[in-house]
């Protein structure tokens, strides 16, 4: 199976028309043709769904377009690595990420990397522990910030000097607006938005002393962002990290922290033995300059 190939049929599926993609790609039709009618004859099964007037995925390309894409898209990083000139280092860096405040020391990394380096372009992806690592094992992302506790026995890593603070995010108007934090009896009667980050179930569970599906659970979310739209719509108070949703001014919610407190760490990980491109080295090496300075800064 060709990279070309790839790029062929990630082209048709996304015109939804042979004619369309041709020309998209700067092919003659029949040329296009044969290529998707030999993939599909070396994979021994149908790819596309012929219609009149357009083309639709089957099950087993639906299938092979999400394989496809991150087989590209490792190929196309793997290559940018490699285009750089010679007394130049340029290269593309991917992060991954959940919401948090400790991104601010990726920013840091990144803002002097670049300003040594400036032919560096980075790519950051928003997503919890589970999908990050899923992205890192794949070899889609090169470094991923994840929010403690996490699974790090198959990983490289270090421990940002950053501590987020777990709380409750809930409308203004709440019956538990009020109260200056919140204990687990507060919660128990409540319809709770939780995280579906697994190791982040483990940590509420112990919290609260039970299992969280003992609970009033009404929903959960990877990123916080949407599931605040659902705190305002009166849907449920979102078990959640501090000072990623503005809760100041003329927002209706706002924010409360748990009582007894329960903190969460943070860390940057990456594969174990991996080898660095030299664009993720040296933001390697930054990442680890700004933590031994932010230390010293603290021990002083």
């Amino acid at each position: 199976m060709e990279i070309r190939v790839l790029r062929y049929f990630i082209a048709v599926a996304n015109q939804q028309s042979i004619s369309a993609a041709a020309k998209h790609l700067h092919l003659s039709q029949p040329t296009l043709s044969r290529q998707i009618n030999d993939l599909e004859a070396q994979l021994g099964t149908p790819l596309f769904i012929r219609g009149n007037r357009k083309i639709s995925l089957t099950e087993e390309g639906v299938f092979l377009l999400t394989k496809a894409k991150e087989i590209v898209r490792l190929v196309d990083k793997t290559e940018a690595n490699f285009n750089r000139p010679e007394e130049a280092i340029s290269g593309e860096i991917h992060i991954g990420g959940g919401e948090t405040e400790a991104m601010n020391y990726i920013g840091d990394a990144l803002k002097r990397l670049l300003g040594d380096h400036p032919a560096i372009r980075f790519h950051l992806y928003s997503g919890n522990a589970d999908d990050i690592t899923e992205k890192i094992d794949s070899g889609l992302l090169d470094f991923g910030i994840v929010i403690e506790p996490a699974d790090k026995q198959k990983y490289d890593y270090l421990h940002l000097p950053a501590k987020d603070v777990w709380g409750v995010l809930m409308r203004k108007d709440s019956p538990l607006a009020h109260k200056s934090s919140i204990q687990p009896e507060d919660l128990l009667d409540k319809p709770l938005i939780v995280s579906r980050q697994t190791t982040v179930d483990n940590e509420i569970s112990g919290w609260f002393g039970q299992d969280l599906n003992d609970l009033h659970l009404t929903g959960t979310y990877n990123l916080l962002y949407n599931a605040a739209r659902m705190v305002e719509k009166e849907l449920g108070y979102a078990l959640c990290i501090d000072k990623l949703i503005n809760t100041s001014g003329d927002s209706s919610l706002c924010f409360k922290p748990l009582s007894p407190k329960l903190h969460a760490g943070l860390a940057i990980i990456w594969k174990k033995h991996q080898a660095f491109s030299h664009a993720a080295g040296r933001f390697l090496e930054e990442v680890r300059r700004g933590i031994g300075e932010d230390q010293r800064l603290y021990r002083s």
